[in-house]
């Protein structure tokens, strides 16, 4: 590819729109452009980008006994009606009707659609276990889109599922697909971790998220020095703290003005944070919600959800709290009405004493609140967000915090969608049984863009060669001199006949215009054929990602030797 054909628009000024690292350089180099809120055009580079990673994809699910499908983008609303998904899902749901009024959505996800189409083929045992997969556009009206490709409502996506006889053949499947995206990722060149996570709106009740890291990814996840676990922050089960026991005292209230923050309060009556308890009111389409944690602990928002069984919960309004009987800044689990409100408690909130909480009074709180005694909530649960230095919860050590971005997701879905959609088939005793499912995604996008996030440098992008565009960038120096230019095109056209994916740029630019440009797009090799290299005999080879150079002779095989510092790389 001659670079005067190349369509990759590069901008030399930082793009106001996009906040992280690897947006502002898929911007700059040429390889995205945005459409509108949450949607990108891919251009040439970065569609070769997105094939390599798809090639990848499919080796490693071909190689596991997947086979590749392609279903509908819309689906109709029967389907998810008879998973129950159709009014659970939320807002996120793009939802239209056809010209005769029938309901379909933009599909999110395929779950629906893949287990009405086995449940119509499948009917023995000897057809399972089974593994489909496609690569297609999906669609999510998020409420932020942010980050350009990680949170994005049009995106491309791998997803897989399975099809066993029994949890046991789920096991392997489940397993075999974890080995298989380790290796996608690992091949990719991306520095990941897997980690527990939550199952989300897909259900199931087990999943791993893989986690590229990264220190602007929007995720955080906790992981164990001592240990293998690791999970997402959302997904991490905590135990109770158990208090010291102490005599119940009398409850108090006392007034506390202007006190509307945890903090505020301890300070004003001289406690230790650690014998308070902190509130956090959401909305949801069961009603208010009143959650309570210790007052040096947050809310996890993801296991409010869990708990209560809602699609998604929303920061209440101040007339919601009037209306229940509490004002913000003051609430307190003592004396909230169980038809008005649900309350939710930290399980460590239940092993306190005499601890201090709002009264349900603007300028009051309580002290000495004790659990069972004074309040029965709703439901008690663990329902705050790990810290880091919380203790391991498989074998205690302290965790540490990291942040990353989810770049793919394994879930067991066990009977979820078989069981409400009807998915049997008759074993060996002719008896119905329920399929057992899987299911498993890759974000394409967010995986190329997890790549330009952790490989960038001040000048531009440093793509690993499994998923670079192009290869290798030959550069003739002077276009003017024909000598040089003479045989930068024979290099060109030897790398090209040899396998090697090149680029020339045969632009009458100046030198420093076209090293630029060879950084910001991060060509893994650059080839630099001049005047005075060509009077030495030399070739001049420079590894964008180390920046070492290296001389090689022009009566040598420079291409064997180019081909054999690509496989380094």
């Amino acid at each position: 590819m001659k670079v005067t054909q190349l369509y990759a628009p590069t901008l030399r000024e930082v793009p106001a729109e996009a906040e992280i690292v690897s947006h502002q350089m898929l911007m700059r180099s040429g390889f995205i452009r945005k459409a509108t809120g949450g949607m990108y055009t891919y251009l040439p580079l970065a569609w070769r980008v997105m094939k390599k990673i798809e090639n990848i994809i499919r080796e490693e699910m071909d190689a596991k006994g997947a086979q590749e499908i392609l279903m509908p983008i819309t689906q109709p609303a029967e389907l998810w009606q008879e998973s129950g998904r159709w009014g659970a899902y939320g807002a996120e749901m793009w939802r239209l009707k056809d010209r005769h009024g029938r309901e379909f959505c933009l599909g999110p996800t395929h779950e629906e659609m893949i287990t009405a189409l086995v449940r119509d083929e499948v009917r023995s045992y000897r057809q399972l276990p089974l593994m489909l997969y496609q690569i297609q556009n999906k669609y999510r009206d998020e409420r932020r889109p942010r980050f350009g490709l990680i949170r994005s409502r049009e995106f491309i996506m791998k997803d897989c599922y399975s099809f066993d006889r029994d949890e046991a053949g789920l096991d392997k499947s489940y397993n075999a697909m974890y080995g298989a995206y380790s290796r996608v990722f690992t091949r990719c060149g991306l520095n990941y971790r897997p980690v527990e996570a939550d199952s989300g709106a897909i259900g199931g009740s087990g999943s791993h998220e893989f986690m590229a890291l990264a220190e602007t990814g929007e995720a955080e996840l906790v992981y164990c020095s001592k240990c293998d676990y690791a999970a997402d922050v959302e997904k991490a089960e905590l135990h109770e703290i158990v208090a010291a026991d102490e005599a119940l005292q009398d409850v108090e209230e006392i007034a506390t003005p202007d006190c509307k923050t945890i903090q505020a309060v301890c300070d004003y009556l001289k406690l230790p944070i650690e014998k308070s308890v902190k509130a956090v009111a959401f909305s949801s389409e069961k009603g208010l919600i009143l959650c309570f944690v210790r007052g040096d602990h947050e809310v996890n928002e993801i296991k409010v959800v869990n708990t209560v069984g809602v699609p998604e919960v929303m920061m209440a309004e101040d007339s919601e709290l009037v209306a229940a009987g509490t004002a913000g800044g003051y609430m307190g689990p003592k004396g909230l009405d169980s038809k008005k409100v649900i309350v939710i408690v930290d399980n460590t909130v239940m092993k306190m004493h005499n601890f201090c909480c709002g009264a349900n009074k603007a300028g009051y709180h309580l002290l000495n609140v004790n659990p069972n005694r004074d309040f029965t909530p709703t439901y008690v649960a663990d329902i705050r967000l790990i810290q880091a230095g919380d203790p391991c919860p498989h074998c205690g050590a302290p965790v540490a915090h990291a942040r990353g971005t989810e770049v793919g997701q394994v879930f067991k879905l066990f009977t979820k969608y078989s069981g409400a959609m009807g998915a049997k088939y008759l074993d060996e005793d002719g008896k119905e049984q329920p399929v057992v499912m899987g299911c498993y995604g890759i974000g394409v996008g967010r995986t190329m863009q997890a790549v330009a996030e952790q490989y960038n440098d001040k000048d531009g992008m440093m793509w690993p060669r499994a998923v670079a565009p192009y290869e290798v960038i030959v550069l003739p120096m002077n276009t003017k001199d024909e000598a040089s230019t003479k045989k930068a095109f024979e290099i060109y056209e030897a790398l090209q006949k040899a396998g090697v994916e090149t680029v020339i740029d045969d632009r009458n630019e100046r030198p420093g215009v076209k090293f630029k440009d060879a950084d910001l797009i991060g060509y893994p090799l650059r080839v630099v054929c001049g005047p005075k290299t060509l009077e030495q005999g030399k070739l001049e080879i420079k590894i964008r990602k180390t920046g070492e150079v290296k001389m090689l002779d022009l009566q040598s095989d420079y291409i064997k030797e180019i081909k054999e510092i690509l496989e380094t790389l």
